[in-house]
């Protein structure tokens, strides 16, 4: 839902009213009751995309994914090997 901003011309109180595109402008004013409110124009909402990675992980070509994805293998075996390796260590230890 979109966000407004206001401004009575006779008390100049500012303010902003959350509104359906459908709906109609607000006319009265909340804080002296005149009916003498208009709608401000405003700079708009922009889409923002935050965070890193956006087109990476998106769009990224399949070669680029099949080779990311023998990486992150090949990290995983080591890693796994490495463990069993310090497991053992600990065991001789403990006798």
């Amino acid at each position: 839902m979109p966000t407004y901003d206001y401004e009575c011309t006779e008390c100049e109180h500012s303010f902003e009213m959350f509104q359906q595109i459908t709906e109609d402008s607000i006319t009265t004013c909340p804080s002296c009751g005149e009916d003498k409110v208009r709608r401000l124009i405003g700079a708009g909402a922009a889409i923002l995309f935050k965070g890193s990675g956006f087109y990476q992980t998106d769009y990224r070509s399949k070669d680029y994914k099949s080779k990311k994805e023998a990486d992150t293998k090949s990290e995983t075996k080591s890693d796994s090997k490495g463990t069993k390796k310090a497991e053992k260590k600990v065991e001789k230890k403990k006798e």
